[in-house]
């Protein structure tokens, strides 16, 4: 491809315009862009145009787009590329030459270029890295989404399979990056620009159909009524149809683009002043009566980005159509949010929001048991109102539960939290928030032991990430007792003493594995990252001479004893429906908890696991407790037979519903049966009382 020109002393003049000419308060910017001019010189990107053009283009975005003038914010634009582009060039350098500031903003823009995982790892790892980066400085993400922004309008010159790829990220994660940071006129063209990409064909006919419904005769004829009617008012307003762009279309659950939406076109209303909103309002409603309950005031009540508004939905002649009204500086702050102007020094406007901005990019940077791409996308949902019962509001997205504004309010609260009150009705913490509930929390002293499925109805970052780090807190304390316990017995195998674990000298063994204490030691065991045979190994050289009385066990499993079903630390696999009243379950351990198997799970049997990998499981039946109430399904028999059998069952069993399933016969029929019982003893005892009567059942048991 033919090379391009870039005109750098065009790109100095304009540049010069946004934070001033050459000197000592701006430095740092011009003594960048000369390094970056001088790293890049002779690279060109896939277009032919030279590569100095793109971290130019990206600072320019965040000057001219986002208003940004920080010197150091936009020197790092600049140099954003050089460390991964460039081998002589490394985050030392940079900081030697720039300061610690664009250092650590380089840096934090910096991809992994290599990893020894496999793909799906290695994607994780460059988001986790830029999370990270993010959560140190927002200013990192505001880079990255310029960036990202610049390539997509640069994209044509990549193949179709890497537009592709680009896009797919853009979508899954940088476009709704931008909307929950309240940058609107970027998101809408990052997904804009994304989904040309992703859908060329339908996307173009899409786009051609929405430039037509801005022309709409009926929509010119209602911004004409208002406008006249506003006149003979002496108001001064400006009304402007906006269709909505591709960005409405796009389904992110099922990821297509629909035909049609509610409201393809809104309104927008700008005035002087905020009395003047209410006013406009008034004359909106007069002739455009307002649907029920849609009218939402985000001037007394700005959501978490800062944008303000009134906001109302108006059925006119059988179509939807919505209202935006607003000042001028509202408009202005709307489409670039608290950002609007950032300084690495002042921050944002709302601490608040800048805060629970840096929380989720540090939860998405550090928690490897979240979906950063759920996340992502919860965090960025329609919000809705709540208060507690002093009156103090609590913003949460859409579909939050109750222990969403325990966590809000604040972790300790979150971790204890077994309901809360709604008026006069009490309602458990997966219970659904509607705008306007008042919500008093109801707590217990301990932290509770939530259900793994909560994390799945959670819609906020702090309250998935605080039941994640429940939930591995109690992996954890699992693990390092199997850990124990495996170790004391493999070391009695080996003929060694097991009280060498509690010795002095022990401390030697753990050391040898670069961990800070026995605890993490038998941790690693327990969850698998230690292997067993490499610590008695350790053990007999470092604390025995080498000496070694007994030969290696081979064939026989480290059995462990417990009487927990913690559905957070063991998982029952799918494939060969293990029941904790069986003989012969073996657990596989891993960071993720036990995953429980039959012996003779053919799954099993194809991994080619050591003897120390695996542990043999036994429950203590009547110290485990089943809490839920269980359910097991009875296969082509009478109701006469089951309900003579149901009433010499154990007599713990309590039956709370016995259902009858389509027929096979006029007299036989599949049942449902629903009850509860107190233990593991009582559930081995009706398994084995429904298997001598001849019943044919399934059952699997819920944790």
């Amino acid at each position: 491809m033919a090379e391009k020109r870039f005109d750098i002393d065009r790109y100095r003049r304009t540049m010069a315009g946004y934070i001033g000419a050459p000197g000592p308060a701006n430095r740092v910017f011009w003594e960048a862009l000369d390094f970056s001019l001088r790293s890049h010189e002779g690279q060109f990107r896939r277009s032919g145009e030279p590569y100095i053009a793109h971290p130019c283009q990206v600072a320019l975005i965040l000057a001219e787009e986002l208003d940004i003038r920080e010197p150091e914010i936009l020197a790092a634009a600049l140099l954003h590329d050089t460390i991964e582009d460039v081998p002589e060039v490394t985050a030392e350098v940079v900081g030697e030459l720039f300061g610690k500031t664009v250092e650590e903003l380089v840096d934090g823009c910096t991809k992994i270029n290599h990893s020894t995982k496999d793909r799906q790892t290695f994607y994780k790892l460059v988001h986790r890295k830029l999370f990270s980066g993010a959560a140190a400085r927002i200013e990192v993400m505001l880079i990255k989404l310029a960036d990202r922004l610049h390539n997509l309008r640069t994209l044509d010159a990549l193949p179709r399979h890497k537009r592709q790829k680009i896009a797919d990220e853009t979508l899954d994660i940088y476009a709704p990056l931008a909307r929950v940071m309240g940058l609107f006129n970027i998101k809408r063209e990052l997904y804009d620009l994304a989904l040309i990409y992703k859908f060329p064909r339908q996307g173009h006919k899409l786009e051609s159909r929405i430039r037509q419904l801005e022309q709409a005769p009926e929509v010119q004829e209602i911004a004409e009524t208002l406008r006249t009617e506003l006149q003979k008012l002496w108001i001064d307003c400006q009304i402007s149809v906006r269709a909505k762009g591709l960005w409405a279309y796009y389904d992110a659950a099922e990821k297509t683009l629909a035909q049609q939406i509610q409201r393809p076109v809104e309104l927008i209303l700008v005035v002087q002043d905020i009395q003047t909103c209410y006013r406009v309002l008034g004359v909106l409603n007069q002739n455009y009566p307002p649907i029920p309950r849609t009218i939402r005031d985000f001037i007394a009540n700005p959501k978490p980005t800062g944008y303000q508004g009134l906001h109302a939905k108006a059925n006119i002649k059988g179509t939807s159509f919505l209202f935006k009204i607003r000042t001028h500086d509202m408009e202005l702050r709307n489409q670039r949010g608290l950002i609007k102007g950032w300084s690495s020094a002042a921050g944002f406007v709302s601490d608040s929001f800048e805060r629970d901005l840096q929380e989720m990019f540090d939860i998405l940077g550090t928690d490897d048991d979240l979906s950063h791409k759920d996340m992502i996308a919860a965090s960025g949902r329609k919000e809705i109102y709540t208060y507690t019962p002093k009156g103090d509001r609590v913003i949460l997205p859409r579909n939050s539960v109750v222990l969403d504004f325990a966590y809000q309010v604040h972790t300790a609260i979150g971790d204890r939290c077994i309901g809360a009150a709604i008026g006069s009705r009490r309602v458990g913490p997966e219970q659904v928030l509607r705008d306007g509930d008042q919500v008093k929390i109801i707590r217990q002293n301990e932290p509770v032991l939530f259900d793994p499925y909560l994390q799945e109805l959670c819609q906020t970052p702090r309250a998935r990430a605080g039941l994640a780090k429940g939930f591995r807190r109690r992996r954890q304390r699992l693990a390092v007792e199997i850990g124990r316990s495996l170790l004391e017995q493999e070391l009695k195998r080996n003929g060694v003493p097991r009280e060498l674990v509690d010795d002095e000298g022990f401390e030697r063994v753990w050391e040898k594995f670069d961990l800070g204490s026995a605890t993490e030691l038998f941790l690693g065991i327990g969850s698998g990252a230690v292997h067993l045979r490499q610590v008695v190994y350790a053990v007999i050289d470092l604390l025995r001479g080498g000496e070694r009385i007994l030969q290696p066990p081979t064939g026989v499993f480290n059995r462990f004893d417990f009487s927990s079903l913690d559905p957070a630390s063991i998982k029952f696999s799918a494939c060969c429906k293990p029941l904790p009243t069986d003989t012969g379950i073996l657990g596989l351990l891993s960071e993720r908890g036990l995953s429980v198997h039959r012996k003779e799970c053919k799954r099993l049997a194809g991994l080619r696991l050591q003897r120390e990998d695996v542990v043999e499981l036994h429950w203590r039946l009547k110290d485990t407790a089943i809490r839920k109430p269980q359910s097991l399904l009875v296969h082509d028999t009478t109701r006469n037979r089951l309900l003579m059998l149901l009433a010499v069952a154990p007599e713990q069993m309590k039956v709370s519903e016995i259902i009858s399933l389509p027929l096979k016969t006029p007299l036989r029929s599949d049942w449902e049966i629903n009850f509860e019982l107190p233990n593991l003893h009582v559930l081995k005892a009706i398994l084995q009382h429904l298997s001598k009567a001849g019943l044919s059942y399934e059952f699997v048991l819920e944790q």
